[in-house]
């Protein structure tokens, strides 16, 4: 099943040079969920072909500008478009009176139906549960209510050994039965277990989203083991006074946190636009926790892999 993410802005507060405020497009087995909507985020799929279309779900960490401000230019551009089936946007409460307050002065009257599911910053909550992944909210301690986002993927039924059962002449309507785990039996009465007929599918994979927040063990246990995590870094180390006066995480703090957490690998991002190369926070992120990546915009990052 593919699972990977698109950066689409990664830098912090204001674009800078060749960074974009923060978005991220995540593809689950074909599905497409954006996280996230700064300022430029619709230039920046039509740049990196993300098709706006395909997105039914719309993740918002936090109400910070760079974080949300492209979304109503978004919203508009599918009812220009031609949009009519259904869109899910997971956000604080007060996001919908902006939307609404906006819609409403500019006379708009969208022809596709947005509902809003309304985040709560105070504890980990379930948002939607598919046939492919569970996401819930991250908790975070930034200046204003603001959560992460946990995609997990669920687990896979088991792998038909296709070669065995054709030997066997298993008739294939009893190949679903066997995926989920059952055993099978011979018309001479041999039960046949399904592990001799079957392989265990891939451990789900899971992608973890700390968006703005000032380091925190309360989110930790919560993301234990993922796959890839992506934390903010927007600081060097030697800026912590900063980093913790803005409620944000430096780059070392960020390694401390894959580490600490058993991550797998570590995406960091949301730069600060002072950093106009970002070689310093990559090294540092690295210093605590060799297997960093830096949320470079256009790259895809497979999770897993």
């Amino acid at each position: 099943m593919k699972f990977e993410v698109t950066i689409l802005g990664s830098s912090s507060a204001t674009p800078i040079f060749n960074r974009n405020p923060t978005s991220q497009a995540l593809n689950i087995n074909e599905r497409l969920y954006l996280i996230d909507c700064g300022e430029g985020t619709q230039q920046q799929m039509l740049r990196f072909d993300i098709k706006a279309s395909r997105i039914d779900h719309i993740f918002i960490s936090h109400l910070h500008g760079d974080h949300y401000l492209g979304l109503v230019g978004l919203l508009s551009s599918l009812h220009l478009n031609g949009r009519i089936k259904p869109l899910k946007i997971y956000c604080s409460p007060k996001l919908k009176e902006i939307v609404d307050l906006q819609l409403k002065y500019s006379e708009t009257t969208l022809q596709y139906p947005v509902e809003f599911i309304f985040t709560n910053p105070e504890k980990a909550e379930v948002l939607l549960d598919n046939q492919d992944i569970i996401v819930e909210t991250i908790p975070l301690n930034h200046r204003i209510s603001c959560t992460g986002f946990l995609f997990k993927e669920k687990k896979r039924l088991r792998k038909l050994i296709k070669d065995k059962l054709e030997q066997l002449a298993i008739p294939v309507e009893y190949y679903s039965a066997l995926k989920k785990g059952a055993d099978y039996t011979m018309p001479n009465g041999e039960v046949l277990k399904n592990d001799t007929l079957t392989t265990d599918s891939s451990e789900p994979k899971a992608y973890a989203y700390c968006s703005d927040t000032l380091y925190d063990e309360m989110y930790l246990k919560q993301i234990n083991g993922v796959t890839l995590l992506y934390h903010e870094a927007t600081f060097l180390n030697n800026m912590l006074d900063r980093a913790i006066e803005t409620h944000h995480t430096t780059a070392l703090q960020a390694g401390q946190v894959a580490l600490i957490t058993n991550a797998k690998k570590l995406l960091i991002g949301h730069f600060s636009a002072r950093y106009k190369t970002l070689t310093e926070l990559l090294d540092e992120a690295r210093s605590v926790f060799p297997e960093t990546e830096l949320a470079i915009e256009g790259r895809t990052f497979i999770i897993g892999d």
